[in-house]
């Protein structure tokens, strides 16, 4: 059983603390069943630290956290793909954008598709900066803008415009589940071969 969770995510590190509140349901669900939970921003590239990652913590599950605009890993095997770029992500939660950027947010200029995953990174970038440019804020820019809009993003929210994380966390959920079953079953086939 894993006793570990090992998220690496491209970017700047000030990122983690948005992906804490992000993916905070997944944290709770690791501490609850006593896993330890760690985000971890690529030092050299995400990439080099997952791998790095594979061969110094084996017993751990480590998770390589990307655009899927980036380039391919050669070992796909726990690679996440996000959405073509986070970005997208914030089109899904509207309301998150609005409470962030406050007065002349333009939220008319957010691409409307229901499934973020299909919008192009041209496309997420150009709306995000229109939508914002006339905000105090200013234009949208990742590394001042993102760690906080993460924060506030709705996570549900999210999932529901975004098929490919619906799926992800669907089979995960799954995942953990037949993982209870299997260690329910041998601890009462242990106890039954100890009687």
């Amino acid at each position: 059983m894993v006793r570990e969770i090992r998220i690496y995510f491209e970017g700047d590190k000030a990122l983690r603390s948005g992906f804490n509140r992000f993916l905070s349901k997944l944290i709770e669900r690791a501490h609850a069943n006593e896993v330890g939970f760690h985000l971890i921003a690529g030092k050299a590239t995400a990439e080099e630290d997952f791998r790095t990652a594979q061969k110094v913590h084996r017993s751990a599950w480590n998770i390589l956290l990307r655009d899927s605009d980036a380039p391919k890993p050669k070992r796909k095997k726990s690679v996440f793909w996000m959405v073509q770029v986070m970005e997208a992500w914030f089109l899904a939660d509207p309301a998150a954008l609005a409470l962030y950027y406050g007065k002349n947010f333009v939220s008319n200029a957010l691409k409307k598709n229901r499934h973020v995953e299909e919008i192009p990174k041209a496309d997420v970038l150009k709306c995000l900066k229109q939508a914002t440019r006339k905000t105090q804020k200013g234009a949208y820019h990742k590394t001042a803008h993102a760690p906080h809009i993460l924060e506030l993003l709705d996570p549900d929210k999210v999932r529901r415009r975004s098929v490919y994380l619906r799926r992800k966390v669907a089979r995960k959920q799954q995942t953990g589940v037949e993982t209870m079953k299997r260690q329910a079953r041998n601890h009462c086939h242990s106890k039954n071969d100890n009687t």
